[in-house]
Formats: C-alpha cells, sequence, structure tokens
C-alpha cells in the first residue's frame, strides 16, 4: 500500500490545486456558476471537496463526529479567504485521520446511499482512495469551470 505521506502529499496538490483557483479567481468569480450544464461555482465545489474529504476520512475512516450537509455544500457561497483557511485546516486533520491506520480495517459507519461513493464495500484504505478520486476529479472539474468563467464563456 502506500505511505501516508505519499498520500497526503497526493491530496494535498489537488487541494492546493482548487483552492489556487479560487484565490485566483476571488470573492466574486470564486462564487459565479459558469453557464454549463449541471455547473457548480468553484467555491461551491471547493465546499464540497472539503466536506468530501471530512466526512470519508474523518467519520468513516478515523471515527470521529462530522457533521456534514451535503445539499447545502453545492450552493455555498462566501468570501474566499474563510474557505482558503477551511482547507488548511482540513489538511491537518486528515493528517490527524491517516496516521496509524489500519488500512484494511472496516468502516466506522456506512455512507449513506446519496453520497454516491464506490458501489461496494471498502475498508479504510479504500475509503481514503475514493477521498483522492473525488478530489483528483474535481480539480479537473474546476480547471474548467475557471477556464470557462476567465473566458466569459456564454450558453
Amino acid at each position: 500500500m502506500i505511505s501516508t505521506d505519499d498520500y497526503l502529499y497526493f491530496v494535498g496538490r489537488a487541494l492546493d490545486g482548487m483552492s489556487a483557483i479560487v484565490a485566483g479567481l476571488g470573492d466574486e468569480l470564486a462564487g459565479t456558476t459558469p453557464p454549463l450544464p449541471g455547473a457548480n461555482s468553484p467555491f461551491a465545489l471547493l465546499t464540497h471537496c472539503v466536506g468530501v474529504a471530512d466526512y470519508w476520512s474523518g467519520a468513516l475512516v478515523a471515527g470521529r463526529a462530522v457533521h456534514r450537509d451535503r445539499d447545502a455544500e453545492f450552493t455555498a457561497a462566501g468570501p474566499v479567504a474563510p474557505l482558503l483557511a477551511e482547507v488548511r485546516a482540513l489538511r491537518d486533520r486528515l493528517a490527524a485521520d491517516v496516521t496509524g491506520l489500519d488500512g484494511d480495517a472496516p468502516l466506522h459507519g456506512t455512507p449513506p446511499a446519496g453520497y454516491a461513493g464506490p458501489p461496494r464495500t471498502l475498508t479504510r484504505g479504500g475509503a481514503l482512495l475514493h477521498v483522492l478520486e473525488e478530489l483528483a476529479q474535481h480539480h479537473g472539474q474546476m480547471e474548467i469551470l475557471r477556464d470557462a468563467l476567465v473566458s466569459g464563456v456564454r450558453p
């Protein structure tokens, strides 16, 4: 399996990339949804990523209490600075969540069906890979959102 350091490195790259996009767009553009079918604002997408990572690694892997309102993540809006601070705090929580991990152990609970996780029973290691999968996927999505917003794409 991969080392904790390797895992946190690649998760950090995705979080850093998304944070840089949101910071670069600033308060106004980061909260703007481009006119693309099913699109979210970069701010909402990064908020969702914090929720995904916190829930899957915190609640299901580490067994800590995590409050999550998944639906609200997709409509989140606000100034960029507090969201970026939350991402930095998330990175600290992730590091604590994976310290001493038994990757083959079962999850601390079962994710709700609406959370769209993999359609199979996961180990704690599998849940962490799902976090990486989601962050990498949404980082790429956010790059497209940024490009659409910066170019002023129209429907």
